[in-house]
């Protein structure tokens, strides 16, 4: 039974069955809230490669669930490489239920048409997740960076060495940069859970474009 499925029942049974003692409704309360699990997804959004990650927390610790990349470059346009990603966005969704959703936003770069496509990328994926109605956060590369190393211009070997070390790893589980770039998005989101920051939130498509007004077509 899933930890969520337990800790309602429990918190059902405390509060509406009168038989149980108060001591015995503390105790547990607080073995409800330990068992609590919250599973992110972290999405590093791209044209040529998708990186993802999934973490577990369980007792205040983290886990590592998944990690893995979405080869796009073999796909001959980009609005096929687009529905790939809304696809196996909606596919992880599905298999691994987060409860949220955590995306790298597109960096400011020269090139226009490629910033341009990194941000389709990052809205097909905003779209899949809104569309299961999972909450979503995006995070600038360098908010990531600094949550996971300190230092908001490490390089990507060093985010994943950090990755390796946070999640007691003893060897990290992927070649792809890509795909470790997608679990440093969700382990900054948890490092920044219940804090006050300054990234786009978003629950819902309410929420999207009433925060996005002029994404609206009218």
């Amino acid at each position: 039974m899933h930890y969520k499925c337990i800790h309602n029942f429990l918190m059902y049974s405390i509060f509406k069955k009168k038989k149980f003692s108060d001591r015995f409704r503390n105790t547990t309360v607080i073995f409800a809230l330990m068992e609590t699990e919250k599973i992110i997804l972290g999405i590093d959004p791209g044209t040529t490669v998708m990186g993802y990650g999934l973490i577990s927390i369980k007792k205040g610790k983290m886990e590592l669930v998944s990690i893995h990349e979405l080869i796009l470059k073999k796909y001959p346009n980009h609005e096929t490489k687009l529905k790939y990603i809304f696809d196996k966005t909606l596919a992880l969704i599905d298999e691994f239920h987060p409860d949220e959703v955590a995306l790298e936003a597109p960096f400011y770069g020269k090139n226009v048409q490629s910033m341009l496509k990194l941000g389709r990328a990052q809205g097909v994926a905003m779209a899949a997740s809104l569309h299961r109605n999972i909450p979503i956060t995006e995070y600038s590369p360098k908010k990531v960076k600094m949550a996971i190393t300190g230092n908001g211009n490490a390089s990507k070997e060093q985010v994943a060495g950090m990755l390796q070390n946070l999640l007691n790893l003893r060897e990290f589980p992927t070649k792809y940069l890509d795909a470790s770039d997608g679990l440093a998005v969700a382990v900054c989101h948890y490092f920044n859970s219940g804090n006050a920051v300054s990234e786009k939130s978003y629950s819902g498509w309410e929420s999207f474009l009433k925060q996005n007004p002029d994404r609206l077509k009218k």
